[in-house]
């Protein structure tokens, strides 16, 4: 119980400027995450599950009374998503690990999924966007909204094993980079730079994993 009131409770103060170490530790635990699917490998689950838990309390700033009294609504939704969708994911790897320790096959999402991820991304934060605004979100509310469907889709992506799960993230990372540094989260904001050459790194990986495998099979959507 100690070490969890230290966790909550513990401030990182750089100049002017108080960061929760929480919210570093939770950025640490989506970083691991994030090498362990580039990996492949199951624990990447769990692993992001415990960052997920962590952060959603660090982006209810305002709810938690914390130095830095804002509300992301999307940004502390999409923990509490990607602690569901990352349980589903869990279950799928687990299922598909083979002998060699890699839990899923990348595989091309095909056109038609493609055409899905641009729609559902697109309309997803035009349906988002009103209802943050109303919730109180932190302002561009747009970018909010963008960041959580964006986030859903690259997760279910990551649970399915596309390849293109990876560019879903760079679009997240592009619009989040500059919405976090304006709200106040640095920590989260200079995490979110690396993850931008974080994800394109791993879409090359598994773009070379996939054309070294035998055969071709488009993911069904």
């Amino acid at each position: 119980m100690d070490l969890v009131r230290w966790l909550f409770d513990a401030q990182l103060h750089i100049g002017s400027q108080t960061i929760l170490w929480r919210e570093v530790v939770g950025n640490v635990f989506g970083l691991l995450s994030a090498l362990g699917g580039m990996r492949r490998k199951v624990w990447a689950w769990p692993i992001g599950i415990i960052g997920n838990a962590l952060l959603f309390t660090v982006f209810l700033g305002a709810v938690f009374h914390t130095p830095n009294p804002v509300n992301l609504l999307g940004q502390a939704a999409r923990q509490l998503m990607f602690i569901v969708v990352s349980v589903y994911g869990w279950v799928q790897w687990r299922r598909s690990r083979d002998g060699l320790g890699a839990a899923v096959e990348p595989r091309w999402a095909g056109w038609k999924a493609r055409v899905f991820i641009v729609l559902a991304l697109v309309g997803g934060t035009a349906l988002l966007t009103p209802l943050f605004t109303a919730l109180g979100s932190y302002q561009p509310v747009w970018a909010d909204a963008w960041i959580f469907t964006g986030s859903l889709l690259a997760t279910y992506g990551m649970a399915k094993g596309w390849v293109e799960f990876w560019l879903i993230w760079v679009a997240v990372d592009l619009v989040g980079t500059p919405l976090l540094f304006s709200a106040g989260y640095y920590a989260s904001g200079l995490m979110y730079i690396f993850y931008g050459a974080f994800t394109l790194t791993g879409f090359f990986v598994w773009a070379r994993t996939r054309r070294r495998l035998p055969h071709e099979t488009p993911a069904p959507a």
